[in-house]
Parts: structure tokens; sequence; C-alpha cells
């Protein structure tokens, strides 16, 4: 290593910023947040730093450096705009053993200031050694997605646990498996939805417990979005990657299965029309099942799973059976499919409102309000309408919608298998039928259709390897 990371404690200790520019800023900000007390020594401020000196911590001094503005300092910081500044300020603080950090000036330097992810208590730091901060900087936004903002209070959960945790299990081998269940199972996702409550009485019962103190069965019931992966979220994914078992369906593009835990158990529990390989009422009871006997179950969901994902109905059961779960949204097909087809769902001058409906036949009709479908001035975004497609387009017409109306329906958007039709209500029937799309499909009814005309800038690069399908702008 060329440095040795530590993390020094510097509370109400004296610390010396000399600088007044962007950089000096960004140091002494990090100081602040670690509650030194900082002697800020320059003749000018940035804009960004003139709020901060009136604070109690910060005392500034309106002027050039001068030597003794190192005197009983614990540490010292050089950021001013004169390089030899800088280097006279690391020469003094080196010679009174003063640890420094000079900016941009690593040989003059006997400590360096890393990228941070702070999630107090937790704080995660990410240096290059002065080799590259860029480099560093892009590593801790990396990192930024792995580690939720609530870690910090699972460091706190922790804390206040950690005493009671070693009284109950003497060998450190049976601690540190209760803290690898504990932290990787649903006490920490309680803590990281926000349930602080049942996080504690959670970490109660496991440590009353008489046998196993973790059997902690839940169910995540997470949108998988409409088919691109980096449409995910970041708890999705980190769900994805520590369920025993995945429960999913159709509409689940395979790129995202690729990405749950390898060795998680996978029950395909797919929904065709007419073809159901489990029904409805028998998919509640299998997560619940799954759930008491201590498993993670993932319930993975195209698009969001309370957009038309039947969501509702397996909650019902899981809360009537006393299952703890929680839900994580998703990217509805609607928004990700007109996003990556060129089409805004709402515009000042076409829609003000937006309307979800099923296109899903049930015994043989489509029971919608169809005089509240045909208003003008409105996007209608049929799920699940290839299959209703003629009654949806005669329907509107008969409700005085005009034959010119665009429309547009959409081909496994956001995927690599991503296709429009666009037409108007005369005609799509006749563009469909020449070219039979693959569902799933989406159709978007509405002015805003001809926007993409206008849009011809919109884009999109195709991975095929990859599943995915990015909007991007010409050039890019």
């Amino acid at each position: 290593m060329e440095y040795l990371p530590i993390f020094l404690d510097v509370k109400n200790q004296p610390c010396l910023v000399a600088g007044g520019g962007p950089i000096a800023h960004r140091k002494l900000e990090n100081l602040r947040r670690a509650g030194a007390h900082i002697r800020l020594v320059s003749p000018r401020l940035v804009p960004e730093l003139e709020p901060l000196v009136g604070l109690p911590q910060i005392d500034w001094h309106q002027r050039p450096f001068e030597d003794s503005d190192l005197d009983d300092v614990r540490l010292a910081v050089a950021a001013t705009d004169d390089r030899d500044v800088n280097r006279r300020i690391g020469a003094l603080a080196r010679a009174a053993n003063v640890p420094v950090n000079v900016a941009d000036q690593p040989a003059d330097c006997t400590f360096i200031m890393p990228s941070v992810i702070d999630r107090s208590p937790v704080v995660v730091a990410v240096s290059t050694g002065s080799a590259s901060p860029v480099l560093a900087r892009m590593i801790r936004a990396r990192l930024e997605s792995l580690v939720p903002a609530g870690y910090g209070r699972l460091a706190d959960l922790c804390s206040r646990y950690r005493d009671r945790v070693k009284d109950r299990f003497v060998r450190q081998r049976d601690r540190r498996r209760f803290w690898d269940q504990v932290l990787q199972g649903g006490v920490a996702e309680r803590v990281f939805s926000g349930h602080l409550e049942e996080a504690d009485a959670a970490m109660e019962r496991a440590l009353a417990a008489d046998g196993d103190p973790t059997d902690m069965g839940e169910v995540y019931l997470v949108g998988a979005g409409p088919g691109d992966p980096d449409l995910l979220t970041f708890r999705a994914l980190r769900l994805m990657q520590q369920a025993d078992v995945v429960v999913y369906d159709r509409l689940v593009a395979k790129p995202i299965i690729d990405m749950v835990r390898r060795d998680a158990e996978h029950i395909y529990v797919g929904k065709q029309r007419n073809q159901h390989t489990m029904r409805q009422e028998e998919i509640n009871r299998l997560l619940a099942r799954l759930a008491k006997q201590g498993h993670r179950v993932l319930r993975l969901k195209g698009g969001d799973p309370f957009i038309f994902g039947r969501g509702g109905e397996e909650i019902d059961t899981l809360a009537a059976e006393g299952i703890p779960f929680q839900v994580v949204p998703g990217i509805t097909a609607a928004s990700g499919c007109a996003c990556y087809g060129g089409i805004p769902l709402t515009h000042r001058d076409h829609a003000q409102s937006v309307t979800f409906v099923t296109g899903h036949l049930k015994d043989g009709s489509m029971n919608l309000n169809w005089p509240q479908l045909a208003q003008p001035n409105q996007t209608v975004v049929f799920y699940m309408g290839l299959v209703g497609l003629p009654i949806i387009v005669d329907r509107l017409q008969q409700h005085g919608v005009s034959p010119d109306m665009p429309v547009a329906l959409i081909q496994q958007g956001t995927t690599h298998m991503q296709k429009i039709y666009a037409g108007t209500l005369s005609n799509i029937i006749e563009r469909v039928q020449a070219d039979p799309p693959e569902p799933p499909t989406l159709v978007i009814v509405g002015e805003v259709v001809k926007l993409r005309e206008k849009l011809g800038w919109f884009t999109t690069t195709r991975d095929p390897a990859q599943g995915a399908t990015t909007p991007v702008l010409p050039g890019a």
C-alpha cells in the first residue's frame, strides 16, 4: 500500500484550512461533517463558502496565510491558489509533525483525502493514492448503489444490541453466525425500508429464540420493470442478490432473471391468455408456504407490482397469514415503453392527463368506461391490448374519437426486440395484420403519438447479448 488507510477523530479539534476556493470548500466540508473546529485562512472566499463562515465551528481569518496559523492545530489543509504557499505550508506542517494535505501536490502531503461514502456511522473511503482522483470518484459512484442509506441506521441497531448479543452467544463463532444472518436477512431489510420498530421486534424474537434465532422468512414483491435490466432500482437488485427462492412470470426478461442470486431456486409461474402455469390463488399460497419455511422469497414481476400486476392480491394473502413482506416499485410498462419509443405521455398542447387501462379480455368482452376513454386532450394506454385491439379501435370510434387519432403499438418495449407499429385508428389493424407483433405489447392512443415524428433525434442502441435497449442522442 502507498498509504495507510486510517480514520482520525477530529471532533472539536482545531484544524487549519488555508484557501478560499472550490477545493478548499470541498475539504472544509469533510472536516466540518467530522466535527472539527476549523481555522479558515484566506483573503477571499468563493460564494459557496460565505454562508459557512458564520457557523460556530468555523473561524475565518480574512488575510493571507501566516506561519503562526499552524500553531496548536491537529491537522492542516493547504488549498490556496499559490503552489509556493501550499508547499511552504506542507513543509512547516511536516516539521511540526502536523498531518498535512496539500491540494494537487502529493509529494508535499503526509495524508490524502479520499472520496467518501457517508452513511454515518458507516463511512467508506476510496483512494487511488493520488494517481487519479477522478477514478476514485467514479469508483465511489459505483459503490453508492451498493451501500444503501439505511446502512447508518443498521449500524446504530448493531451498536444498541452488541452487548446483548455477546451475552446471548458465548462463542465468537456463534455470534458471527448470528450477525451474518441478521445483517443479510429480515432485520436488515426492515431497517432499510424504515420500519425500525419492526426491526427491533425481530431482534428481540431472535435473541429470545431457543433454536435457530434467525428464522426470518419474508417475501420481496419486486417490480422488474418493462425489460431493460438498466431500469431496475438499486433496492430491487439488492434483494435479487440475497433471495433464496425466486418466483417469476413470463413478463420478466431473461437478462433480469440472470441477475438473481445464482444459487437461488427458480420457480416459474408464468401466465398467458387461456394458459396458466399456476393459478393466482396457487401463487399466493406458494409465496406464503415458502416464507413459512424460512425462505427469503423474491416475487419478481414485470413492470410495477401494483399496476395490473396483481400485487395487491398477493400481499393480501401474506398479510392475512402474518408473513412479513415488502414491496419494491418498478418502472411500469407505459412509462418505460413510451420513453424508449420517443412518445411523451403528457404534453401541454396535446394531453393534460394519462389513463392506464387493461385491454385483457374477460368473458369475450372489454368492460371499460368507453365514454371516459374517448374524451379529448388525454393519452390512453392499454396494457395487454393486442388481442383486444379490434375492440379498442371500434369502441373508441363509436364514442366519437376521430379515425385519424394517432395510435402506437409497442412490441416488447425497452428490450432488443422492441418494435413500434405507428398509425391511426383507421389503419392500425391493417398494419398489425400485415406484420403480427410478438407479445407483450402496449397500445398508446392519443395526439402525443404523432410527436414521435417530430422527435427525430430519438434513437436507441440495442445490445442483443445483454438484452438491453438504451435511449441515446444522435452521435452519443
